[in-house]
């Protein structure tokens, strides 16, 4: 008898963060009608106050202006590390780098995003920048 090979699936915050990185619209049809989603950053100044949404419209308009605003020439991955906590909570990291149209420079940026998915749709974002950081 062969074994069997384990088949790994990426979890649906990993398919978002992949979306996302290609500019892929496809990505709202990973995200609840209801997410709860929010993007803080550690130690920084930056007005952050309009990244948040309550639901997937919202989160739309935020996505355009995160585009507009700080992604403007999009964003590159440079790895994520995503570890199960049970119940369909997830804590991913994701490195990336972009040009942040914010402060005008090429930047590195490490993130922690604590995320939680249901029936194959991501429900809860949490995303916390640690650092920016000019390449």
């Amino acid at each position: 008898m062969e074994p069997k090979s384990a088949i790994v699936e990426e979890t649906v915050i990993e398919q978002v963060i992949a979306k996302f990185v290609a500019g892929d619209p496809t990505m709202f049809e990973l995200i609840a009608q209801d997410i709860d989603f929010r993007i803080d950053h550690f130690r920084d100044d930056t007005d952050i106050s309009w990244q948040q949404a309550k639901n997937r419209d919202e989160l739309m308009v935020l996505v355009g202006r995160l585009g507009a605003e700080v992604f403007p020439e999009g964003t590159k991955s440079l790895g994520t590390n995503c570890v199960e906590l049970g119940d369909g909570w997830y804590l991913t990291s994701f490195r990336q780098q972009f040009f942040y149209g914010v402060q005008q420079r090429e930047v590195k940026s490490l993130t922690y995003i604590l995320s939680h998915e249901a029936d194959g749709l991501l429900d809860y974002f949490r995303e916390t920048v640690t650092s920016v950081v000019e390449v």
